[in-house]
Order: C-alpha cells, then structure tokens, then sequence
C-alpha cells in the first residue's frame, strides 16, 4: 500500500474517468459475472410456484393418513407392526403406482449405504473399528409381511433399496383416494454400536433398555409439482421428503414402560396413574418444570419386569411424520407453554443419568425455543414439544426431539457432574432439535434434495435463540469469524449441492448457510427488512413445501432488495470473501495560482531524502567556491520560484471564473482515493472503519453493488476536511473475510507465538541413523564414479 501525495484535481477527474473505462472493459465471462440474475437457475414460476416465490393459486399437495398398531418386543429388540394409509391424490395427475420408503433397510445387510461406505483412515479409534465390524453382521432391514387392498386382497408390489414401489389395481385419477395396508417387522439396532436416528440404549448397571424410534414404519414418498417421485435412496445424509397427514397410533410395550410420542395421549386414564394425571393437570399453569415421575419413582419403577403389557394410544393431526421413545427408566418433568397462538405442554424424559443436567435445563429450553422461534416465523401450532434423553445425539420428529448429552458419571465417587461444553451442548441441541418443529416438519422442505433448507435456516434461528439466552452465549455457528477456515478451504462444494455428495457435511449445510442469513439480516439487508422477510417465507410456506427458488423470491419480493449477486456467490460457489485495501491516493484541488502551487512542490521536494553521495560530499571542493562570479540569477532563485509571467497568466484565467469556480480552486478538502482488491472472488460490501488526525473515527458502509461492474478491482473516492491515519475493512469481522492481515492501513503485525520443544531422544536416533545412511550413499556412490 502506499499514500500518494496531492496531485491536482483534473487529475483526479483523469483517475475517475480511466477507472470507469477499466470497469467497462474488464473481464467479463459467464462464470464472472457476479451480479448476472439468476434466471437461468432458477425454475419458470407457474400457477403452482409464483415469481414472487409465494405458493400459486393451483399449487398442490398430497395427503396421507395412517392408522398403525405396533408392538415393541423388550426381550428381543424387534418392532412388529401393522398400518392402513389413506392416500389422497391432489396432484392434476393420473398415478399408476405409489411409493413407500423403507428407510431401515438402509441397516439390511446389502445395502446401498453399506456397500459404497468408504474405507476408514488408517488411524481408527476403538468405537469407530467396533462400528464398521458390527454394521458388517447387522441385518436391521424391513421383513416386508404382506402388502393388501381395503379388502385384503394382496397387491404386487417391488422393493428397490429403500423404496418399494406398490402396483395399483386401478389408476388413481386425481381427486381419488386410496387405502392400502402393509404388515412389516425388523430389528432395532444399538444406536451406541451402529449409529443413526433411532435405536435402543442398553444400561448394563440395571439391565435395562432405552428406545428411540424412529423411520420406523413405511411411509409415503412424497410426490410433488417440482420434481414428481422423490424417490432418490436413502443413503444415511439425505433425510426425508414425506407428506402431511392425520396418525392414530397404537404403541404396545411392556406395562412398566412410560412413552413418549408425537401427538396426544388417547387413553391416559389406562396408562397414568392418578397421581401422574393430576400432576400433568397442575403442570398446564405451572411457572416451572413439574415432575409427573419423580427421579426416585423413576430408580424403583428401572427395578420392575412386568410380563404384562399396556398400550398407549395416541392421535396427531397435520404432520409429516411420528417418532417415540419408550422405557421403563423415564423421569417425566412437563409445563404448559400459552402465548400468542401457542397453547401446548413442554415435557422432558430423561434417565437418572440426565440429572442434575436435565431437571435444569431441558424444559427450559424447550419453552425458549419456542418464544424465539415464534418471534421469526409463526406460533407453535402442535399441542406438545417434547425433549428425551436417550443414545440420540440429536434428531427431530414433530412434536418430539432426541437429545443426547448427559452429566459425566465419577464411578469412585458416584458424583455426577458436567463440563462447560456439555451444558452448552445440551441447551444447544435442544434448540436446535425443537427449532426443526419450524423447518421442516411445518414449512416442509425436501430433505432428501436440499439439507440447508432445513439445518441452515434452523441453525440460523437456533443462533438467534441462543444469544437471547444469556450474554455472550458461546454459540458454535452464526458468527461470520468461525467459518472462515471452512470458507478457505479447497474441499468443499456449494451449498446448492444434493444432501449425499455433500462434503464437509456440517459446515456446508448447517454453519455456511446460517452466517449467510446472518450476513443477510446484520450487514446487508439489516434486521428490520430481513425479519420481515423471513417472516414472510414462514408463513408463506407452513404446512406446505417449498424450493430453493421460493425461499430466493420470497426474501426479494418482500424487502425490495436484489439478492441474486448473494445467492449466486454464497449458495452456488465456493468462492470465499477476501477483501484486500490497496493503494491510497491522496489528492487536493490545484490552486492554479503560481506562488502557492510552487510553494506546495518546494515542500515535498524538501520532503524527500537527501541521495547518499549528496551526503557524503558534503564540504568538498566546489570550483564555485574559488570562481564565485559563476554563481547567477538561477542560483539566486531554486526551480520553483513562480515567475511573473505564470502570475499574469493565472491572474487572466481567475478573472474569468465564476465565484463557485474560485471556490473549487482553494478548497481545502482532503480527496482520498481508496483501492479495493476482491481476492476471494465473493463479492460483498465493503465496510470501513477510517480513523482521523483527531483520533476521531467513521464508519462508511459501501453496498456490494460496488463490484457490480468489475467484479476483481475498485476504487471509492471519500471527501474529507479531516487527515486520515488509519483505515480498517470490515473492522468488526461481520462477512467472514478469510484474511483480515490485508483489511489494515497501516498494515498490523501478525501476531503468533513460538512453540518450544524438547527433542525426544528417539527422534535424534532417528535423524542421526539418517546422516549415517545418507553418508553411506555417498561412499558407495564415490567408490563406484572412481571405477
């Protein structure tokens, strides 16, 4: 960087003219046009899809409706159901054959998932080489019983990986309906030993079991205008694209279990004891948490072996899918949530082994959740939200969550206690697991297809929640800083990418996407227009489906502010953000008046430094010194003396000047010219921090349209009565500008430390047998160029 001196104004006008003229004539190829809109992208709007990316007033969607009794075997780890779904065709078209998703047969011993599962690294931790043996031998797929009409007549079907495909009797015609039952079965798996969304936990201390269940029963693929069958295999990353619908749900266990489950409990009086009802009563306008089972009714009731057995029933309108969790070692806490729109029952099941951890903060986060959520989107509309504690690191069904971490257990002591990480971990799972209630299981995108419609846009709202928890929430994603190593990375794709070639899988669909939005609401929409926005998607989009293209058009239509150059740069490349300051130009206007302009030159001549043989020949012989007589007029008066002919002329010129003209000439203004440099490619507003003489400061914020005619270099002309000393670029790290140590003015030292070390000895050895091997080579190498 360097600080030019004043050079006159039309020189300035020269500057501006030839930086226009390079903007013009700049590179401009396809791939670098950042500010090209994405029509060509993006899907023609039509009757269903609107260009304002609202739903269209023919826009569709299907409906199915289930009636399952399942039983769940404690001895042997299996599910045996039974379901009949009510599939109604709302779609304009003719469907000849239905599919089904059969996600566990993901864990069947052929599948898809296990076969182009790659090779571990060679340094593989004792769980993960546990894992990779015990998926080997687990056949966890669906047995597949019977397939039946409404009159239980058998119907062809064809299973193909995790789809199977049921062969219709008859087309079913738009506006028709059909029923259609399947019987099926398959085993749980140890979620601790073989991973994924559902399982079962074994406690070997009490011999007991714990069960998360979910992507348990077949469900209908979700068929939809933009892409007709989302039938694409289930491969582990992709989740789920699925249908709306009504459930009543019949869940046979063991009669010392308490469940958990999507939707409301249909026979309480069968299942609860009175004590558990009137506690659940008094927990609807309770001010905290009520225990509905205590710890120490939890430690007695984990001792029981009931050989009789109960079933919970229950009943859920208008959700895309049903989750449960059933054990005998549940502490069950509940409080009723009322506000705005939302009337529903907060409620917590955990083991002994949550405590203290999750009596403290599980239903607490729950209720937080859903204050925060509602604020940005749409009142909660489901009458429970559920948080268990269980194998599940995290997962989200409507109306239920599974949350993982618990307390770290001392087995000397029998003290229980908990990290920072772990506190923070469970409060953030939480919300982020109750906040997927929002997206997807209301504003129901395709999971199958795009990940960041739902992990992105919940991790930007968990973001929010967790900073209005408390000060200085450490919150993992959301802040710009923490995704800048990710940004500069060479092994990643485009957010735009479908969910099972992702790579870097949490960066690219959950952190990248939500310090996007952030970026959005803090730097370039600001949080009025934006939340207003976003708003509006929600409740644009609840109960119904929609496409990147919708989530795109809705955040314009509403704001008035042109996003495409945003989306193209963020979620369809992997350029990254890195602004570097140029040069800085310093000019002022020319005087034109010969006396101050010779005057202003004499000074920076006496600025420069003094040519070392000039020093050096200081006192010398001069022949000047013997022959004085040499010496004349131009020695009397140096190169700038402004003579009177320059005065006559600029005295004509002057005469001739309007008053505003004159003013121009002696306008004492600094006229700084800034250049900017787009390293990273991702073009984004130029934010600056300019620090002056007075050690006063100002802040300009320059939109990213500023790029708009070349992409790679700019320059921004700032006025100022004031010197400036100081110029920082995005001086409170808000666009994840991957090397702030070009952002500085003058230039900040890079600060690091030195590690220090001792060598160990068998690293000397090492590199001593090295020299010795290596002095070998060159013996022999010598004796054998001597023959």
């Amino acid at each position: 960087m360097k600080l030019t001196p004043y050079l006159s104004l039309r020189s300035i006008l020269l500057c501006l003219t030839v930086a226009t003229s390079h903007n013009v004539i700049a590179k401009s190829t396809i791939d670098d046009q950042k500010f090209r809109q994405l029509e060509e992208i993006l899907p023609t709007a039509n009757t269903y899809r609107t260009a304002s990316g609202a739903p269209g007033h023919e826009y569709w969607q299907q409906e199915v409706d289930y009636e399952i009794e399942i039983k769940l075997n404690d001895k042997t780890q299996e599910l045996t159901g039974s379901e009949t779904l009510n599939y109604k065709n709302n779609s304009p078209d003719t469907l000849r054959y239905l599919w089904i998703q059969l996600d566990q047969n993901r864990m069947g011993k052929a599948s898809d998932y296990k076969l182009t599962s790659t090779a571990p690294a060679k340094k593989v931790t004792y769980n993960g080489l546990r894992n990779a043996i015990e998926t080997e031998k687990f056949d966890g797929g669906n047995r597949i019983l019977k397939v039946t009409d409404k009159s239980n007549k058998a119907l062809p079907y064809t299973i193909n990986g995790t789809m199977m495909r049921i062969d219709l009797p008859k087309p079913l015609k738009s506006g028709a309906e059909v029923e259609f039952n399947i019987d099926w079965t398959y085993a749980l798996q140890e979620q601790k030993v073989l991973g994924g969304r559902s399982g079962y936990e074994y406690f070997k201390e009490d011999d007991n079991y714990l069960y998360e269940v979910a992507s348990w029963f077949p469900r209908a693929v979700a068929y939809y205008d933009a892409v007709g069958w989302q039938n694409k295999q289930f491969l582990g990353n992709g989740e789920f694209a699925l249908e709306f619908g009504d459930y009543d749900v019949k869940i046979t266990v063991p009669a010392d279990h308490v469940v958990a489950s999507t939707g409301v409990l249909q026979n309480p009086k069968k299942v609860l004891t009175s004590t558990q009802r009137s506690r659940l009563d008094k927990a609807k306008t309770a001010k905290k948490p009520v225990l509905i089972i205590t710890p120490d009714e939890a430690l007695e009731n984990e001792k029981s072996r009931s050989s009789k057995e109960k079933t919970w029933h229950f009943k859920a309108e208008n959700v895309r899918d049903f989750a449960f969790a059933s054990s005998r070692k549940f502490i069950w806490d509940a409080q009723g949530y009322k506000a705005g729109g939302t009337d529903t029952m907060a409620m917590s099941y955990y083991p002994n082994e949550g405590n203290p951890l999750w009596e403290k903060y599980s239903t607490e986060a729950i209720i937080h959740t859903m204050e925060q959520y509602n604020k940005y989107t749409f009142a909660y509309p489901y009458p429970v939200s559920i948080s268990v504690n269980g194998p599940v690191g995290g997962m989200e069904y409507p109306m239920i969550t599974f949350n993982g971490p618990r307390p770290t257990l001392n087995k000397e002591t029998g003290e229980k206690t908990y990290s920072r990480a772990t506190k923070y971990g469970l409060i953030g799972v939480i919300i982020h697991e109750v906040g997927h209630n929002y997206f997807p299981m209301i504003v129901n995108s395709d999971e199958r297809q795009w990940t960041w419609m739902d992990e992105g846009l919940n991790t930007f709202l968990q973001f929010l929640a967790e900073q209005s928890w408390e000060e200085n929430y450490p919150s993992r994603r959301g802040h710009a800083a923490n995704m800048t190593s990710y940004m500069k990375s060479s092994n990643q794709v485009p957010i735009m990418t479908n969910s099972e070639s992702i790579l870097q899988f949490g960066n690219n669909a959950y952190g990248k996407p939500a310090v996007a939005l952030n970026i959005l609401r803090e730097t370039i929409m600001g949080r009025e227009l934006f939340d207003f926005a976003f708003k509006e998607y929600a409740q644009r989009w609840k109960f119904k489906r929609p496409m990147p293209a919708d989530f795109f058009r809705t955040m314009e239509d509403a704001s008035a502010v042109d996003l495409d150059w945003f989306w193209r740069g963020w979620f369809y490349t992997t350029d990254h953000v890195d602004i570097a300051l140029g040069d800085i130009h310093l000019y002022r206007p020319n005087s034109q008046n010969p006396d101050t302009e010779e005057a202003w030159e004499r000074a920076l001549e006496n600025e420069k430094p003094t040519f070392i043989s000039d020093l050096r020949n200081k006192g010398q012989w001069l022949r000047t010194d013997d022959k004085p007589e040499l010496l004349d007029f131009y020695n009397e008066h140096d190169k700038f003396t402004a003579t009177n002919a320059a005065r006559n002329k600029y005295n004509a010129m002057h005469n001739k000047l309007e008053d505003w003209e004159k003013e121009l000439l002696t306008n004492e203004s600094n006229f700084y010219i800034f250049d900017f440099e787009n390293i990273g490619g991702l073009v984004m507003p130029i934010l600056l921090e300019i620090t002056y003489a007075d050690n006063t400061k100002e802040n300009i914020r320059i939109p990213a349209e500023i790029w708009r005619k070349n992409n790679n270099k700019v320059s921004k002309l700032i006025i100022t009565e004031k010197e400036v000393t100081g110029i920082a670029i995005d001086p409170n790290w808000e666009t994840a500008d991957v090397n702030v140590n070009n952002n500085y003015w003058p230039a900040r030292p890079i600060k690091s430390r030195f590690d220090l070390y001792k060598r160990k000895k068998t690293d000397m050895m090492r590199d001593y047998n090295k020299e010795l091997k290596s002095s070998d080579d060159i013996t022999k190498a010598e004796k054998e160029s001597s023959k």
